[in-house]
């Protein structure tokens, strides 16, 4: 049974949440990944930023509907969405802008499991993990490569 230990890339590129997001949009585009790991000082996974990520920095802020009662102001849904969403488009570093408690993956999760995480979740790359730690990454492409492979034998 192929697992994601036997497709992940080890000791992936990794940034950390003070990083700028310059580096990190830099470094997506020059590896042409679509999804980078973002780790603390001793390497537990805190969050992924991905190019949808920095995609939705580019969207127009979403503004709650109002209505007026007696000359104020009031929103009809909560303004917490949209200070996120403000934060997110103001991003100047990766934590203000990536996918915090992101779903990982451990090394033995099997190839369907990858894939159908992918699938359903519409995810591009998963952090593999081990006792919080990154130790890997799986990416679509990775799945990919088994199909080919998998032809080949036939």
């Amino acid at each position: 049974m192929t697992t994601a230990e036997d497709l992940m890339t080890r000791n992936p590129i990794r940034v950390h949440p003070d990083t700028d997001i310059s580096e990190a949009i830099h470094l997506l585009l020059e590896k042409n990944i679509n999804g980078i790991p973002v780790v603390d000082q001793e390497d537990n996974l805190v969050g992924i930023i991905c190019q949808s990520d920095l995609v939705a920095m580019q969207k127009k802020i979403p503004l709650p509907s109002m209505f007026t009662v007696l000359d104020s102001i009031l929103p009809l849904s909560s303004t917490a969405k949209m200070d996120r969403e403000i934060k997110k488009i103001a991003a100047t570093r990766v934590e203000d802008a990536m996918t915090h408690d992101p779903l990982a993956v451990k090394r033995d999760t099997s190839l369907e499991d990858l894939a159908e995480i992918m699938v359903d979740k519409k995810y591009h790359t998963l952090p593999v993990t081990e006792e919080g730690k990154l130790v890997g990454v799986v990416g679509k492409a990775d799945v990919l490569k088994t199909l080919v492979g998998s032809r080949d034998q036939e």
